[in-house]
């Protein structure tokens, strides 16, 4: 048995059940080793109030949130310490890869980690971990973060079960591990890449017992809700040029797309799911044992999962006593009468749609984005005829864009009318096209720290969208749309 310690280095200040932790936690407890979570959610010297900001913003409702939560008055760094010192850990980890992708912060989970841990006496502990900058930018991170001993790139469940388990037994040398990087001597090292899971259902029953009560209460539509963040399958079949999605289709060979639909080549074996059977009990176990009403499934893009599973699980939940509500992500063009059938047999109360911005043009050369126009506004309204709620995700700050997409952007969500509208600063996700364009008009560094779309821009522009335009469109996107202010 090995004993390693997650750290969530969450800076939001609501709680997020992040998937890796569940999905990690899961597959090495039933594996006999002993796992340990230290959430900074919820330290008031570590923690933005991420639930006002988008309150203010009018991108979630007024709810009573604030009464749920505890906050601790603690110096958080001296708790970790304090943890470290109490548990002794063979090993440290605090980012990976999930459903979640850059979603909630993710993205800069690695960052945030280290920044608690670096100036720690982390005792003898390994310290290793993994994630999105892990996959793309893994010597940068190496040698602008060294304390870091190993990092695995791609999905790292099955990688960092099979070093805990050689960890005690010493039959084979961490740094012989498939999917990790790491340097020595001042070289950099990067092994053989492990191989895609295909079965998910080997990672199944994630760990949701983990994590403390408070996490599991969300603000949703107005209202306190127990929900959790939740993943039925991996992978997208798009090839959008700002997603970072792109990075892990990537490390694992999948680079060729349809120039006609963005669409990547040999998708069904990117695209990965739980059999209807797992979800279901799994979904069982938290509405039951868990009492969780809300189930955000962050699966990328939910209507492409296969349509047998999704079939099958309705009619498992349709069955079912089950008292929940289910919110997912896709695309528009998914949605259709059949579709919507579907999704009201699963329980599904919310669907947001990346809209991203209205210029069919610059979506489709800029994003290598393809969206019919007319099938999305179709989308709109036939979710409310059927009484699933609407969200429009919206995007400002991309490279070359101005402000004029932006109010044609505004424009189209007052067609679209969404129940809910949310608005994400461009973030220059490292390695992908748009990054790397973005890099090259001089609007960002090569690489950016502090990276996270809801809360900032990392723009260096100063004339086309300077950040306070952007920061005036965040804070009144909503209310331009609902016709509440003067533009």
């Amino acid at each position: 048995m090995s004993k390693i310690l997650f750290i969530n280095p969450n800076k939001w200040g609501r709680g997020i059940t992040h998937i890796w932790i569940a999905s990690h936690s899961g597959i090495l407890k039933r594996n006999n080793h002993d796992v340990e979570l230290f959430d900074s959610t919820f330290y008031s010297n570590w923690s933005l109030n991420e639930v006002q900001f988008q309150t203010d913003n009018k991108m979630y409702k007024q709810t009573n949130y604030d009464q749920f939560l505890k906050l601790n008055s603690n110096d958080i760094v001296e708790d970790l310490q304090k943890k470290i010192n109490k548990f002794n850990p063979d090993f440290i980890f605090w980012s990976a890869i999930s459903s979640h992708i850059h979603g909630e912060g993710e993205y800069v989970n690695i960052q945030n980690g280290y920044d608690l841990l670096k100036n720690l006496d982390t005792k003898n502990a390994i310290l290793i971990t993994g994630g999105l900058q892990a996959t793309s930018a893994a010597e940068i991170i190496l040698k602008k973060m060294p304390k870091i001993n190993y990092l695995i790139s791609g999905e790292s469940e099955l990688v960092l079960l099979e070093i805990l388990n050689n960890f005690r037994s010493n039959s084979k040398e961490l740094k012989d591990t498939d999917g990790i990087c790491y340097i020595k001597n001042n070289n950099f090292f990067q092994n053989n890449k492990q191989k895609i899971i295909n079965d998910l259902n080997q990672l199944s029953p994630y760990d949701y017992d983990i994590f403390d009560d408070q996490v599991l209460n969300r603000p949703y539509n107005g209202k306190v809700v127990k929900g959790i963040d939740y993943e039925m399958s991996r992978g997208c079949i798009y090839s959008c040029n700002y997603c970072v999605e792109t990075i892990i289709q990537k490390y694992y060979g999948f680079e060729e797309t349809s120039p006609k639909t963005g669409a990547i080549k040999n998708f069904k074996s990117y695209l990965r799911h739980k059999s209807s059977k797992t979800i279901f009990d799994e979904f069982n176990y938290l509405n039951k044992i868990k009492n969780i009403e809300l189930i955000r499934c962050q699966d990328t893009n939910f209507l492409t999962n296969d349509r047998s599973v999704l079939t099958e699980l309705s009619e498992l939940i349709n069955k079912s006593d089950l008292d929940i509500k289910i919110y997912i992500e896709t695309r528009p063009e998914g949605i259709n009468e059949k579709s919507i059938e579907l999704l009201k047999k699963l329980k599904v109360d919310g669907v947001g749609m990346g809209i991203e911005l209205a210029d069919n043009t610059f979506r489709e050369d800029e994003l290598n984005r393809f969206a019919d126009q007319k099938k999305t506004v179709n989308a709109f309204k036939l979710l409310k005829e059927n009484n699933i709620k609407r969200t429009a995700y919206n995007i400002i700050g991309l490279p070359n864009q101005d402000e004029n997409s932006i109010l044609k952007t505004i424009e189209f969500n007052k067609i679209l009318n969404p129940d809910n509208i949310t608005v994400a600063y461009y973030s220059p996700y490292y390695g992908t096209k748009s990054q790397k364009k973005g890099n090259e008009l001089g609007l960002f560094e090569d690489y950016e720290t502090d990276v996270d779309s809801a809360l900032r821009s990392k723009s260096k522009s100063d004339d086309v969208l300077p950040v306070k335009r952007l920061d005036y469109y965040k804070k009144q996107f909503v209310s331009l749309v609902r016709n509440n202010v003067n533009q």
